[in-house]
């Protein structure tokens, strides 16, 4: 039986890249965007269904993942509207029960405050938290507060915690490890199609359920130096 997969947040970036791979994956993909950015997913119009909306519209979520076996939400903080976890809660609220529900986060999200992150990480965090709010640009720590209402539910979640984005062909599924400061993790740097592909493949590990996997390319200079037994298997590593 074809497998039925939510995109909340589908016309960004990391969406459109999930798009694409779980299209590959021979799901029926619905997703939900922003009236003004429905232009924007033009060329999937035959193959996926849109519902347009904020990703936080507690009703339009209820629709799109109606019938679902996944959501894949993008967890951008947006505003100081609490974006962010308007969009967790909705999510949780409205998927059928047992879905797979995946949700992309940066490393400075942690399940249990126990991540060490370098001086370099923690400035920019802080500076640009407060910056951003201030201009009302963003709120991480709303970000933060989605999470937490995440980690405390009993669904069956994965908070998937993306290094560096950059742009550029496949270099292959990242690794993972649990924690960011992991030695293997250092280089900080992967391709954002990988990132989309590896919540793509989510979906089917159940390896990764209640965990906070955070992610690097698998071909960087950290991850080729620090390499373990499952790192070289092809899959989810």
């Amino acid at each position: 039986m074809t497998r039925k997969v939510c995109i909340v947040g589908i016309s960004g970036k990391l969406g459109q890249y999930m798009l694409k791979h779980a299209l590959a994956r021979g799901y029926q993909v619905t997703g939900v965007c922003r009236p003004e950015s429905i232009g924007k997913l033009d060329a999937y119009r035959q193959k996926v269904t849109l519902f347009p909306g904020r990703t936080d519209d507690a009703a339009v979520v209820a629709r799109a993942v109606q019938g679902c076996d996944a959501v894949l939400s993008v967890m951008a903080p947006w505003g100081i509207t609490d974006y962010a976890s308007g969009t967790a809660r909705a999510v949780l609220d409205a998927a059928p029960k047992g879905a797979r529900l995946i949700f992309s986060c940066g490393w400075h999200i942690s399940i249990d405050r126990k991540d060490r992150y370098s001086i370099g990480l923690r400035l920019i965090v802080s500076v640009f938290g407060r910056i951003a709010r201030w201009v009302r640009f963003a709120d991480l720590d709303d970000q933060v507060r989605a999470f937490d209402l995440i980690f405390a539910s009993q669904r069956k979640w994965t908070a998937v915690r993306g290094s560096s984005l950059e742009e550029g062909p496949s270099q292959g599924l990242p690794i993972w490890r649990d924690r960011a400061h992991d030695p293997a993790l250092s280089s900080d740097i992967m391709r954002r199609t990988d990132f989309a592909e590896f919540m793509v493949a989510a979906i089917e590990n159940d390896e990764l359920i209640q965990k906070a996997p955070a992610l690097v390319s698998r071909t960087s200079k950290s991850a080729m130096a620090n390499r373990l037994p499952q790192d070289v298997v092809a899959g989810l590593s």
